[in-house]
């Protein structure tokens, strides 16, 4: 089994690829397979968030990078920002992880997919559609996460609440 334990420079040149979703990315201990099948051992610094880009260092040399695999998401969009405002405000309240966009449509939220929040943007007068795409929700705003040097030591992290 392939053994990863740190995280290595955003830009270093990675030979294999590890992808995966969302809840698999927030988690620092993880037993899984590298896209080739190979199976992998992730033992990184409790709290770590991996987002797709990101390069890890595998015991053995080889740089790996995160993909963000394709996952069942809605997306909900507004007639006004107002309300898009008022849709992120009842999503933030429960706090749920909120990826923020915007596209030629116009700006968007993309959630993980769960019938109850559908029902409530709806209610919202969201338009509500499901998509299957990576999910790389926003960073919450208080909690320090891992950094690269690249990007500053005062990145967040998503704070996740269980």
């Amino acid at each position: 089994m392939l053994l990863i334990e740190s995280l290595a420079e955003r830009n270093a040149a990675a030979t294999e690829q590890l992808v995966l979703n969302f809840d698999a990315r927030t988690k620092s201990r993880l037993r899984t397979q590298l896209a080739k099948g190979e199976e992998v051992g992730l033992f990184l610094p409790r709290g770590t968030l991996l987002r797709g880009g990101d390069k890890l260092q595998a015991k053995d040399g080889r740089i790996v990078e995160v993909v963000s695999a394709p996952e069942e998401l809605m997306e909900a969009r507004c007639a006004d920002p107002l309300a898009l405002a008022r849709a992120a405000y009842h999503l933030g309240n429960r706090h749920v992880a909120v990826q923020v966009g915007a596209d030629e449509r116009g700006s968007w939220l993309r959630i993980q997919a769960d019938h109850v929040l559908h029902t409530m943007l709806v209610g919202l007068h969201a338009e509500v559609r499901t998509l299957s795409a990576p999910f790389e929700p926003e960073a919450g705003a208080y909690a320090p996460g891992h950094h690269h040097s690249e990007r500053g030591a005062t990145e967040a992290k998503i704070h996740m609440m269980s």
